[in-house]
């Protein structure tokens, strides 16, 4: 699958983008809507990033995880290196290595929730402009639909592409989606 990126200051447009996207066969987890007016976006019932994935969450917490992995690494080599586990037994170090990994990750992810999401950090100055941003995540036989789409809307501007999300977790997310309409959690 591949992320298209498109800007727009209108979301009206965008609200009609993704009605037309979506009786076109692009599913709504395909296509996000990323914006600092959430009022409006939510008022034009457009599919929204959520809050956890605006931020580097994850990508913080992956950093953080590889640098605790090193860490406890270097407990674990120290304590082979200087034969205290003779003395001590392998519990103590193995315990510290634990705690540096768990730390270095934690402190990751806490350093990536103050961040924008490394995806976004492009768009900063047109969200601040007011402008939204309009991403849809196709496979090879919907980027023709895309394409059509887009061309029909000239408001929207091409911002790009980029990796998008693994197919089988677009899918899922479909899944539960229709799954869900028409429920308590979510009414359309």
């Amino acid at each position: 699958m591949k992320r298209h990126f498109f800007l727009s200051d209108d979301l009206d447009e965008l609200e009609q983008v993704e009605r037309d996207l979506e009786e076109a066969g692009v599913s709504t987890p395909q296509i996000h809507v990323l914006s600092e007016d959430d009022a409006g976006v939510q008022a034009h019932r457009l599919n929204d990033v959520e809050a956890v994935l605006r931020k580097d969450v994850v990508h913080g917490t992956e950093r953080g995880a590889v640098i605790g992995v090193i860490g406890a690494a270097i407990v674990l080599a120290a304590t082979w290196a200087t034969g205290i586990a003779a003395t001590i037994t392998w519990v103590p170090p193995i315990f510290l290595a634990v705690i540096v990994l768990g730390f270095c990750t934690w402190e990751g992810g806490l350093i990536g929730i103050q961040e924008p999401h490394s995806d976004f950090k492009r768009f900063t100055d047109d969200l601040r402009a007011g402008k939204h941003v309009l991403f849809v995540d196709v496979s090879q036989p919907q980027e023709d639909i895309l394409r059509r789409i887009v061309s029909a809307h000239p408001k929207l501007t091409s911002a790009g592409e980029g990796p998008a999300a693994p197919g089988w977790f677009v899918s899922t997310r479909a899944r539960i989606e229709n799954m869900m309409k028409g429920t308590a959690w979510r009414h359309q």
